[in-house]
């Protein structure tokens, strides 16, 4: 079976194509990039999963986004930004909809107290 491509017509405004988002070349660059997205969202106290912080925010990649998001949340978890909450499907298109973590910011991330 053969896919069809609709037609643009004159007028009609072109399909959005997701721009790919740039990745920082070392680890601590990208980390001092990031981090203060997180612990914002950290205070609200709202529950997110990475990927929504990254999106909403804009995020490069890291230089291994397969390792270093992981890693990132580990370290705010270890020093007491944020703590696990429950597991949701991701929203990352290239994720089908997997389980991913949420997240929520401590009472400490909240009252500005954390590390």
């Amino acid at each position: 079976m053969t896919e069809t491509v609709q037609p643009a017509f004159d007028g009609m405004p072109e399909p959005e194509t997701p721009a790919a988002r740039p990745r920082s070349e070392d680890y601590e660059t990208w980390i001092a990039a990031v981090r203060p997205a997180f612990e914002a969202a950290a205070a609200t106290g709202r529950t997110f999963t990475t990927f929504e912080i990254a999106d909403a925010n804009r995020l490069p990649d890291p230089p291994r986004p397969q390792a270093h998001w992981g890693r990132l949340m580990t370290l705010l978890k270890d020093e007491g930004w944020i703590r696990t909450v429950s597991w949701a499907c991701s929203d990352r298109p290239t994720a089908h909809h997997s389980g991913v973590r949420t997240w929520r910011g401590t009472r400490a991330a909240q009252q500005g107290r954390a590390a």
